[in-house]
């Protein structure tokens, strides 16, 4: 298996309670594909850098996980999908 990071941005018109659970679900994804979640970091709303689609903050949150290449590009293909997420980026950890 192969260490990942995930960052997810979340809408900022949801409420946190919303946020929260969305991460949950994400979390809950990774071990029903035999993942293993190390560690979630909430790092709640903060402000974009710059403008991403008519939007200037969001919540941010990290997961810190342990997978197969299939999860990694499950979870690719299904943050992609999700109208709730503004943006995500999955990092291979190599140390």
């Amino acid at each position: 298996m192969r260490s990942y990071e995930l960052m997810v941005i979340h809408r900022p018109d949801m409420a946190e309670p919303d946020v929260r659970s969305a991460v949950e679900e994400v979390e809950k994804a990774i071990t029903d594909r035999d993942g293993n979640v190390k560690e979630t970091d909430f790092w709640g709303k903060r402000r974009f850098a710059y403008e991403i689609n008519h939007m200037n903050e969001g919540y941010y949150s990290v997961i810190t996980f342990d997978g197969d290449p299939d999860l990694e590009n499950m979870l690719d293909r299904s943050l992609l999908l999700l109208d709730s997420v503004v943006r995500h980026k999955i990092f291979r950890k190599t140390a």
